[in-house]
């Protein structure tokens, strides 16, 4: 078997982490371009090759209508539920793909578990490099207000991917675990998880006993279509009207004008994190420039509404858990989005308590999957995590009415079933209609499933229908109905009516295998296009130290046709070929290197003379 990872696939960046056994605390590992954060942005190139991670991202203002970035708010959703977001992207939904969304870029279409298993299996390479051995299995995470279609989604990108999900886990619950672990404290903790594009607020009591600590969730509320994404989309918005009434310009929502106008928002906003005041700075071509100062007053102004609705499912957790805000005794904070100081103040005033910031809100969560795909690997005893489901779950009975058999915040794995019968006389079958959420009527529930139960015909009352419900580790559904006299039963796990079939999966992840030896072999490529800029930094600074002027003439030249060389390999496709103009350059300069460490010695043997003196 090979080696077990925590993954945080987010809806702006992805990360990977690992429990260094040494150390005994979970790291992240960095990628090809020297950072964990990995833009969870694919793009498909006009040759059919599919890039991911930073390459993906530059190619966003170039060709957007092949790019698609925050595809985590996609996931586990019906076209319906998209259709005011789909006016923001410069993404395309096929209109024909059915219950299942499909984004199509270019030529091709792919859904959004596919589209996050290419996010996966970049993280997967990136470990597989660190380890230099197999990466098989990972603990996932994902927001705790995830529905059971989100989940399932999440499980299927992770199986096409390649990995054995051992376990999804929900963000809050994972960033107290690394907390817990990194603060070694104990009490009641509100976890404030405000990403790229979800929002969850977890209540939870760590506690500590005799044999382990024990992280229970106590409650869960928030909002899987509210984020950091929505702060891009109000600058946008303000600034796409201001250009229209100055300019008289309607820029296309899907156009790379667009794009390059949000990267431009996104660093102002960044800015505004750190600064009272900046400057938007936007060409248009021949009608001149769009200028204009922000302040921070202003900004917080603007967002202020999109702060407000994560309040909302603060308040409802707390009462869930039974709590009022001095109840808690510590606030952490997690995802991008907390860097904001007026989220970070909103926050304060209403916990009466400075929110605990000191791990990377953009790693935290990655930390905590770590800890936990340790846990499940080394099976430790001394630690215990005990999460709950976020949505009711239950089935329709007569007149459309919901039958909640398993109540939200309840502690998983769980199980419960409830007695039915037949509403009709001679009824040969009993259809059972499987519901999540909180509402009392079946038309305002997210539907789930259906199924049909045979029954022996009688009269409206007789028959007696077990219904029960097993919800696993991951929060996902299992359901079976019996009936009790003729002992018939049946049993699904609930395939979710935006999910994908058995049959879609494992053509994606043929697919993923058919394709495998060319992702590598560009994955190869960026490393070594990376490799070789390095070198030819260090190089040309080097060249520019006074001691290099006693290089030979012939030593010098053969240095620069070097990096010409270098340079030209650089721009084509053949990693093999740079990686042998690399050697090529460390070879030319063997002789300069040899000078100036001589030279160094012999410089720092002077002073030590001179100290014995």
């Amino acid at each position: 078997m090979g080696r077990v990872v925590g993954i945080d696939l987010g809806t702006t960046f992805s990360l990977i982490a690992y429990m260094d056994q040494r150390t005994n605390e979970p790291k992240c590992i960095r990628g090809p371009y020297d950072s964990p954060l990995c833009p969870s942005i694919v793009s498909a190139k006009l040759d059919g090759k599919v890039i991911v991670g930073e390459p993906a991202r530059r190619r966003l203002l170039t060709h957007p209508a092949r790019t698609i970035y925050s595809v985590k708010r996609l996931m586990g959703r019906g076209v319906a539920d998209v259709q005011d977001e789909l006016k923001l992207f410069p993404f395309r939904i096929d209109p024909d793909g059915g219950n299942v969304i499909r984004v199509r870029l270019g030529e091709k279409l792919f859904t959004p578990p596919e589209i996050s298993a290419y996010i996966l299996r970049e993280l997967k390479s990136w470990a597989e490099n660190h380890f230099k051995e197999t990466v098989d299995r990972a603990v996932i995470t994902v927001p705790a207000y995830f529905n059971d279609a989100q989940r399932q989604a999440t499980k299927d990108a992770g199986r096409i991917a390649g990995l054995d999900v051992l376990r999804l886990v929900n963000e809050p619950t994972a960033a107290a675990l690394a907390y817990g672990l990194h603060k070694q404290k104990r009490g009641r903790v509100a976890v404030y998880d405000f990403g790229g594009g979800t929002f969850d607020i977890s209540v939870l009591k760590l506690v500590a006993t005799g044999e382990g600590d024990i992280y229970q969730v106590l409650s869960t509320n928030g909002d899987t279509h509210l984020g950091g994404d929505d702060i891009d989309n109000a600058l946008l918005d303000l600034a796409r009207k201001e250009i229209h009434a100055q300019f008289g310009i309607k820029l296309d929502p899907r156009g790379e004008a667009v794009q390059e106008l949000r990267k431009e928002l996104i660093r102002v906003k960044h800015e505004l994190s750190a600064e009272n005041e900046t400057v938007v700075q936007f060409p248009l071509g021949p009608k001149g420039m769009y200028v204009r100062t922000i302040g921070r007053t202003e900004f917080e102004a603007l967002i202020q509404p999109i702060i407000a609705r994560t309040m909302t499912p603060v308040k409802m957790a707390l009462a869930d858990a039974k709590f009022v805000p001095a109840d808690i005794e510590e606030v952490v904070l997690v995802g991008g989005s907390t860097r904001i100081p007026v989220v970070r103040k909103t926050v304060g005033d209403y916990f009466h308590r400075p929110p605990h910031c000191e791990l990377d809100p953009d790693q935290v969560v990655a930390l905590g999957a770590a800890v936990q795909a340790d846990i499940l690997e080394s099976g430790v005893k001394t630690m215990l995590l005990l999460d709950v489901t976020p949505l009711s779950l239950g089935i329709e009975t007569m007149g459309g009415v919901v039958a909640k058999i398993i109540p939200r915040n309840s502690t998983i794995p769980a199980s419960a079933q409830e007695m039915f019968t037949t509403g009709v006389e001679k009824q040969t079958a009993i259809d059972v209609h499987v519901l999540q959420g909180e509402r009392e009527l079946a038309k305002d529930c997210r539907s789930l499933s259906r199924f049909q139960l045979k029954v022996a015909p009688g009269p409206a009352g007789l028959a007696r229908v077990e219904v029960k419900f097993l919800i696993d580790a991951n929060g996902i559904l299992q359901v079976a109905a019996r009936d009790l006299r003729t002992n018939e039963q049946q049993t699904v796990e609930v395939q979710p009516s935006y999910g994908l079939s058995d049959g879609e999966i494992e053509r994606m992840l043929e697919e993923s295998l058919e394709f495998a030896e060319r992702d590598i072999s560009e994955r190869q490529l960026i490393e070594a296009r990376n490799e070789a800029e390095t070198i030819l930094q260090a190089t040309i600074k080097t060249l520019g130290d006074p001691r290099a002027r006693e290089l030979s003439a012939e030593e010098s030249t053969e240095i620069q046709e070097s990096i010409a060389r270098l340079r030209v390999a650089m721009v084509g496709t053949d990693y093999k070929l740079i990686r042998d103009k690399i050697d090529g350059l460390n070879e030319a300069t063997m002789h300069l290197a040899e000078m100036l460490m001589n030279s160094t010695l012999q410089s720092a043997l002077q002073g030590k003379r001179l100290e014995d003196v």
